[in-house]
């Protein structure tokens, strides 16, 4: 840090501090800030809601009907046809997101997301109704890369870890909204039983669009095309009350452009190659691929898309029983993924990751031997027991795998590299979310309940995994996780700002050398 800017730095943590204390909704600038930050976390409502949907319509005679009783492959198709136009636009978004800004591709993703939906409700054919999942997937991959960015890229620095890993508890909006609308309307003798719910997608991304006329563009983006006094009109409106010369707003602009410039300096380029160059970037794919598997190899899926199955194979197959568990199970899936988001920064990221892995690991042998046990017994209280460990499960998932899903990969990722990292989590996702809509009803058609040992074998893995590779990036702003994987060739700052923040996480009182 140069003589002069450790004064700086010290008044701008002082700033950040201040304003912490502050309650939000007395204040002008944190109202307008968060009521952007709520409009991105919208965003992904979209995601949790076609999940949720697809597995609700499956409880629905008329959905069945009019898709000619899909099953096996057939309803594995249907699932996948969403998660191919997701894989096409989320190769795609992080390329757009780094040429033409976030701002745009979310746009972009809202306007693709309100014709598929539209056209899914007026389908007059199943046919038509497939070519509107894929339009969904194709709106959703656009939103679900531009939107975390943004969302982690504007926050307050104080907030910035929790603001960021509630973008996927908007997941869990969409998916109650989905549950709860297609309870409402089963008894519905119309076609709309069905076409409501699926008209109802696009109302969350609807929403936020009131928030994204007044949300700016990424100042980190700005200034990665040099548009320095933008990006610092941005910062000092969304943390500075619209002083440009505060502290705070100074420390924010030469940190991101010092990060951005050193990182342009130890590559001239940004591309997916640069992934594998240093082992840094290569510790970080790794975590990135394998955090985007374990999102949807953990056996979610199972639940996620053929809840209706699952109940089937114990039971439980009325379709008002049905959908009333999959509301109910929306909710608290909200409330954990909630809770999870709020404790990333004050226990940290490897004990949410631990506990997550422990208690999906538990909650699923139990729900295999039960279920193992049914099949034998055919006892109906064996067969309800599943139903709440089931919760347990989705509560182990929710506190990490939801909320860090897109969190851990836009903080560990250096700005050159962050959108490009982003996609190649959803698109590991997708890939393995692929595999599941089509293997999965296969699978559980033919082997029922033996097919939960797959999942407690990735489960066993995951927790292996995140103890051995995932490091604590707790504390860290967004420029200097570099630290964490690259050590002193961390492309960031002078040696004397290491100082400052490295006396600042272990709360000492060293004093720093101005150089």
């Amino acid at each position: 840090m140069a003589a002069g800017n450790t004064e700086d730095y010290a008044d701008g943590q002082l700033a950040v501090a201040a304003t912490a204390k502050k309650i939000w909704w007395k204040d002008p600038q944190l109202r307008r800030l968060n009521f952007c930050l709520f409009s991105l976390i919208l965003l992904s409502s979209s995601n949790g809601f076609d999940g949720s949907l697809v597995n609700g319509l499956q409880s629905l005679d008329s959905w069945m009907s009019f898709m000619q009783t899909p099953d096996g492959t057939w309803l594995g198709f249907i699932n996948g046809m969403y998660s191919v136009g997701a894989l096409v636009s989320l190769t795609l978004g992080g390329w757009g997101c780094n040429m033409f800004g976030r701002r745009p591709c979310i746009y972009i993703g809202i306007t693709i997301l309100t014709i598929g939906g539209i056209l899914g409700a007026v389908a007059p054919n199943d046919t038509v109704f497939i070519v509107s999942r894929v339009i969904i997937g194709l709106g959703t991959g656009w939103v679900s890369t531009a939107g975390p960015l943004l969302l982690s890229e504007i926050a307050y620095p104080e907030f910035r870890s929790v603001t960021s890993a509630l973008f996927m508890v908007g997941y869990y909006v969409g998916a109650v909204i989905s549950s709860w609308v297609t309870f409402a309307t089963r008894d519905y003798t119309s076609s709309w039983s069905w076409r409501l719910p699926t008209l109802l997608q696009i109302l969350c991304p609807l929403v936020a669009v009131p928030g994204m006329l007044i949300t700016p563009e990424s100042p980190r983006w700005l200034i990665g095309k040099e548009r320095i006094e933008d990006a610092r009109k941005v910062l000092a409106d969304l943390h500075a009350g619209g002083d440009q010369t505060s502290p705070l707003v100074n420390l924010e602009v030469e940190e991101i452009h010092g990060a951005i410039v050193a990182e342009k300096e130890a590559s001239a380029s940004a591309s997916y190659l640069d992934m594998l160059k240093t082992p840094g970037n290569r510790h970080r794919l790794m975590i990135t691929i394998s955090l985007g598997v374990f999102s949807q190899w953990s056996g979610n899926g199972v639940v996620s898309y053929y809840l209706s199955m699952v109940l089937d194979t114990v039971g439980i197959t009325e379709t008002r029983d049905q959908l009333l568990i999959s509301g109910c199970l929306q909710i608290w899936n909200l409330g954990f993924a909630a809770v999870g988001a709020s404790l990333i920064e004050r226990v940290g990221r490897r004990p949410l990751f631990m506990t997550s892995a422990s208690v999906m690991l538990v909650s699923y042998i139990i729900i295999t031997g039960l279920s193992g046990s049914f099949a034998e017994s055919g006892a109906g209280p064996t067969g309800i027991a599943v139903i709440p460990f089931l919760f347990i499960y989705f509560a182990g998932y929710d506190i990490a795998l939801t909320p860090l899903l897109t969190a851990y990969p836009c903080e560990i990722w250096p700005f050159a590299l962050r959108s490009r990292g982003l996609s190649v989590a959803w698109l590991s996702a997708i890939f393995a979310l692929i595999f599941n809509t089509f293997v999965n009803p296969i699978a559980l058609a033919a082997i029922a309940w033996k097919y939960y040992f797959v999942f407690v074998a990735v489960l066993l893995c995951y927790g292996i995994t995140a103890f051995f590779f995932y490091p604590e990036t707790k504390g860290y702003s967004l420029e200097h996780v570099a630290f964490v994987f690259d050590g002193d060739q961390a492309a960031v700052a002078p040696v004397g700002e290491k100082a400052v923040i490295q006396a600042e996480r272990e709360g000492t009182d060293a004093q720093v050398e101005h150089v």
